[in-house]
């Protein structure tokens, strides 16, 4: 395991991770997109706090000042490379929302470095209707508009149309421009990542897959339909699905802990 009491900082090659938990198995959480590959903030981690106990969970991101061109295979490659140095063997994987594309590439081109994988609201590509939302973000970011990124994620947690759209406008602008405040100067980390997953589309290699999954995620999902997660589901060799109607995304609360947590404490 990595020498370190640190509960953030940077894996020796060089990928940021925030830490919690004090058990004694390594967990890995291949992280979603964000705005720059950094430690994050500790309220964004806390999805994962009911792991603490069976587990040190290592929340890790995708490296800084990623190259124009890299690809999500690339990234499974880096975390592959990481998970190898700091651990020497198999962990345990959590690959949540962009995280968990990267993480279907990962399981099936380093099945010696996964035990167990979780797939967290995420599936063998995107839907259309997301890859047209990131990509608008990307631009934005580019433009270093950062008020306008935040304001077009955060659009996707709430109604799209019909009143509730009209009422939840001036809060979607108020915590865009709390978060457009910590905006990177460099917007590379996430247009390399938005431009990747755009081309990303694994479906034809999902049966290459050799380690017991689990696929969650909620019916109403903006980024990765119940229909595109069904198919991730029933393309990799005897994976377990879980739907909770009428959740968004990522999938969290009570229900979830317990599902992924009865998943990853079997044998075998």
């Amino acid at each position: 395991m990595p020498q370190t009491d640190r509960d953030s900082g940077h894996f020796r090659s060089g990928l940021p991770y925030n830490r919690l938990g004090r058990g004694s198995r390594p967990l890995v959480v291949f992280q979603g997109l964000t705005f720059e590959n950094k430690p994050q903030p500790r309220m964004t981690i806390q999805n994962y706090k009911f792991l603490g106990e069976d587990y040190q969970v290592y929340v890790a991101l995708r490296k800084p000042g990623l190259p124009q061109g890299y690809t999500l295979k690339d990234m499974a490659a880096d975390y592959a490379a990481m998970i190898q140095e700091e651990f020497g063997g198999p962990v345990d994987v959590i690959g949540v929302s962009t995280g968990g594309s990267i993480a279907l590439n990962f399981a099936a081109n380093h099945p010696e470095l996964i035990r167990r994988l979780v797939i967290h609201s995420s599936a063998y590509k995107l839907s259309e209707e997301a890859k047209q939302l990131q990509l608008r973000m990307g631009e934005l970011a580019q433009g270093r508009q950062w008020g306008q990124v935040s304001a077009v994620l955060l659009s996707t947690m709430f109604p799209r149309s019909g009143m509730m759209k009209t009422l939840s406008r001036p809060l979607v602008w108020l915590l865009a421009q709390l978060m457009s405040l910590s905006a990177p100067d460099d917007p590379r980390d996430l247009v390399v990542t938005i431009e990747a997953e755009d081309q990303f589309n694994f479906k034809e290699r999902l049966a290459q897959i050799s380690a017991p999954t689990l696929v969650v995620a909620g019916t109403k999902d903006f980024f990765y339909t119940p229909d595109l997660v069904g198919e991730t589901a029933a393309g990799i060799p005897d994976a377990r699905l879980i739907l909770y109607e009428g959740m968004g995304h990522p999938a969290s609360g009570k229900e979830f802990s317990r599902d992924v947590l009865a998943f990853l404490r079997e044998e075998g």
